[in-house]
């Protein structure tokens, strides 16, 4: 009896390790076959220092003043005009809002859906108290070691200014769009873009138009960061996650310290973030990314091919994997964050009010009634009051991975950055094209911007920077992808 038992579990074994190596050797690499390009010619210096010019502007952007800066801005309107005269004198450019940008550069077919290339003019202020820990001066604009550094650099002028660059070489080299390509920077993005992105959308949407698909600030060219891959991973966002901010409070009899009660507000409070946190809402291998891990699998190498390829088998092993680092975990689930936490002014009062704010990044999938629910039952205080931020966003749809725009934006890709996968991904942080899905079905989140681990606290952190030489990467890729857009047959 043993014996047949012990037969029959190395039959099984060896039949699953059949099963784990036909799958692997059959899972096929699902990378975009691409010819040569010639890389267009950059002059590097040059771009750099329109790109160093527009950080030292301090176009910061204020959620409840939108004349903020104001100065700031129209300096940097200026600062385009002269720096791209074929831009100003071939497309035409309208203000909104305050101080928004959208041009319109027309194209050569009427019967071509048109597109969009979003960036914005806004940056995030310096963290008090960091200034000294900078190499360069934050709104500086300096340009050493191969960098330009400074607030912006990255996000987003590198974007807006690289796109500008691109355009301005293609309309010197004769080129026209064949479908009317539409430029689109918000002024307030940084502040939840309502002044700016919003309003175009809504004036996009007035005049008809309906965009075949929008490429915006988005993930971007990693390096090194994807354990078991050797090449670089390029990730275009296809969805975003929504965006749900819960507050609690709680109000109780005010006392004396030295005659506590048996429950606090505190402790109340405490008990009901505490819950939050200790329950989260439930994480899966599931749609952006499951097709992430689909598109990675057969690039990986060694034993994560075997595994990423037969997650029928190792999706448990995996996931466990995935929740503990929480960029990974991020793609999986509804997070939580507990972000605010208000209670008390004097050590001997127990106080009668306590709040705290808790915010939520919704999946695709989720919704923000089901994380109202999730929240109430987690919770479980009727004492305590929970009321939704009125800025909530549900999750974005899921563009696929199919549309002329994200096989362009591939293919653009695969010839600019050499040695690089490219996987659709899952943007967990919010960009001003949440505001378009009235406008286009297919919107799409990507910055070609090279980044390490090293890199990735430099976004809206300290030592913000890019490289001129990426920088000029970025140029050419906006370049080759508006003639790839334009061509009816990209192969």
């Amino acid at each position: 009896m043993i014996k047949r038992i012990f037969l029959a579990l190395v039959g099984v074994i060896v039949l699953l390790a059949a099963a784990v190596g036909l799958k692997t050797a059959m899972t096929p690499s699902r990378q975009l076959a691409i010819r040569p390009v010639t890389p267009v010619a950059v002059d590097e210096a040059a771009a750099a220092s329109r790109l160093a010019a527009a950080v030292r502007l301090r176009t910061i952007s204020d959620k409840d003043d939108a004349k903020a800066n104001d100065a700031e801005f129209k300096k940097l309107h200026a600062h385009i005009e002269q720096s791209f005269p074929k831009v100003a004198a071939t497309l035409k450019r309208e203000v909104i809002g305050q101080n928004s940008l959208l041009y319109t550069w027309q194209g050569t077919d009427p019967a071509a859906k048109p597109i969009a290339l979003m960036a914005h003019q806004d940056v995030v202020p310096i963290a008090s108290g960091t200034e000294k820990m900078w190499k360069a001066e934050p709104f500086g604009g300096e340009i050493k070691d191969g960098f330009v550094w400074g607030r912006g650099a990255w996000d987003n002028k590198g974007n807006l200014f690289s796109q500008l660059e691109a355009i301005e070489m293609l309309i010197g080299s004769g080129f026209k769009p064949r479908q009317t390509v539409y430029l689109i920077m918000g002024d307030d993005e940084e502040v939840l873009g309502v002044r700016g992105a919003k309003v175009m959308a809504a004036l996009l949407k007035s005049r008809g138009v309906k965009l075949d698909w929008i490429i915006d600030e988005g993930l971007l060219v990693t390096e090194g960061i994807l354990k078991g891959l050797d090449p670089n991973a390029a990730l275009i966002g296809v969805a975003e996650k929504g965006y749900g901010t819960y507050v609690l409070s709680l109000d109780t009899t005010p006392g004396h310290s030295s005659m506590p009660g048996k429950s606090s507000a505190i402790g109340m409070l405490s008990v009901a973030l505490a819950n939050l946190e200790n329950k989260q809402m439930p994480a899966a291998i599931r749609g952006v990314a499951g097709e992430m891990f689909d598109a990675i699998a057969p690039e990986m190498n060694g034993l994560n091919r075997v595994v990423l390829s037969n997650l029928w088998l190792f999706r448990p092993l995996v996931q466990k994997q995935l929740e503990n680092a929480p960029s990974t975990n991020a793609m999986l689930r509804t997070t939580t964050a507990l972000t605010i936490v208000n209670a008390g002014n004097k050590d001997n009062v127990l106080p009668g009010h306590a709040e705290a704010v808790v915010n939520f990044r919704l999946l695709p999938g989720d919704t923000l009634a089901a994380v109202g629910d999730h929240v109430k039952q987690a919770v479980a205080n009727d004492a305590i009051t929970i009321t939704q931020y009125p800025g909530n966003a549900e999750a974005s749809p899921v563009a696929p991975t199919t549309s002329e725009g994200y096989q362009a934006i591939n293919r653009t890709i695969r010839e600019t950055f050499a040695n690089t996968i490219v996987a659709p991904g899952l943007m967990v942080a919010a960009t001003d094209s949440r505001y378009f899905s009235e406008v286009s079905d297919n919107i799409y989140k990507f910055s070609p911007v090279r980044a390490t681990n090293e890199d990735l606290p430099r976004f809206h952190g300290t030592n913000e920077r890019i490289s001129v030489k990426n920088y000029a990467e970025m140029i050419r890729f906006y370049h080759q992808l508006l003639q790839n857009a334009s061509r009816k047959d990209p192969s």
